[in-house]
């Protein structure tokens, strides 16, 4: 059974940019046509397919096919994802409000590079974003959730 995935380098009319995950480039241009797909940051639809490599990721068939029996549930998935997320914050360091002065210093190669997490507003995620700076938020540690 295959499972191919292509992703997408996407950009909505007000220039945010973002990617996307689909079956084939046929199945991004009908959802697009039908309004599914609208930009993360300010819902805007329909949004562009920019030029990239596509990433494709194939098994041995041809056809994608829903989830075999067996495979993890997204409930499972999402556990799984919580624990990755929360690993990488465990193993980063925290640089506190200053995240998004230190993210900036480590992009311009001011600053070692290293994993680090910190506070930065929604707007302020967004801008880093925008500038090519790869953020994300961290859930809070397991000890951290009373």
């Amino acid at each position: 059974m295959d499972r191919a995935v292509i992703v997408l380098d996407l950009e909505c009319p007000q220039g945010h940019r973002f990617e996307g995950w689909f079956a084939s480039p046929e199945a991004f241009a009908e959802q697009n046509a039908a309004g599914q797909i609208s930009c993360p940051v300010c819902s805007v639809h329909p949004v562009r397919r920019l030029p990239s490599a596509a990433h494709v990721g194939r098994g041995s068939g041809s056809e994608v096919s829903p989830p075999a029996h067996g495979d993890p549930e997204p409930a499972q998935l999402l556990g799984q994802l919580l624990e990755t997320l929360r690993n990488v914050a465990a193993h980063s360091e925290d640089v506190g409000d200053g995240f998004v002065a230190e993210v900036r210093r480590i992009q311009a190669g001011e600053a070692e590079q290293r994993p680090v997490r910190g506070i930065a507003t929604a707007h302020e995620a967004i801008t880093l974003l925008e500038e090519g700076i790869n953020v994300l938020p961290l859930p809070p540690a397991k000890e951290d959730l009373h």
